[in-house]
């Protein structure tokens, strides 16, 4: 639903300095197949978070089990990570989930952003191009070579790293007072239960 304003959004910020369009006639000029490039692309990359889940949550369990090797005193195992913990560990899993997706995220913006606007046929051929998949990895290949694949992770990993610890942190701790709430409710209802069950 939301990929017309996604492409839009990618061709207002890559746009020449004072050739910006406004989003209402980006949307109205361009065509419904214009409006929907890239979309194989979004779909791909909705596997970022499930990245992010399973690099967390297996980098939890190796927590886990180090912690509870590390204690002596008693064989339970902790039941959910400090906030601390939650916080690095979101913030690692958001860092390797955005590094293994990141060049699907460059070939994105490339075919969003290619324009079609300029009147040189050279540059008009070059930007068909670029609106296929092969085409915008060739290009960003012949461009910028194998790191041009990687330009400007740097400003996606500050701006994504951040909110994805925080929720993962805040997470870890609703689920653990969640399983607590869980738990003191089913010992009142067995209590409830019981003293029924002797009345």
């Amino acid at each position: 639903m939301h990929q017309p304003l996604d492409t839009a959004s990618s061709r207002m910020q890559t746009s020449k300095f004072g050739k910006s369009k406004g989003l209402w006639k980006l949307l109205s000029e361009s065509s419904l197949s214009e409006a929907f490039d890239a979309l194989g692309i979004s779909l791909l990359l909705t596997t970022n978070p499930s990245i992010q889940y399973t690099a967390f949550d297996q980098l939890k369990q190796r927590l886990l089990k180090r912690q509870l090797k590390e204690k002596t005193s008693t064989n339970s195992s902790p039941e959910a990570l400090s906030a601390f913990s939650a916080f690095v560990l979101g913030a690692v899993a958001k860092c390797i989930a955005t590094f293994v997706t990141y060049p699907a995220i460059r070939c994105k913006i490339t075919i969003q952003a290619a324009d079609l606007d300029d009147n040189n046929e050279t540059e008009e051929a070059e930007s068909k191009k670029q609106k296929t998949v092969s085409g915008a990895l060739y290009t960003i290949w012949k461009r910028e070579g194998l790191l041009g694949f990687y330009k400007g992770i740097e400003a996606q990993i500050l701006k994504t790293v951040l909110s994805s610890a925080l929720l993962l942190m805040i997470k870890e701790k609703i689920s653990k007072s969640t399983w607590v709430l869980l738990l003191a409710l089913r010992r009142y209802l067995f209590m409830t239960q019981t003293r029924l069950k002797s009345a």
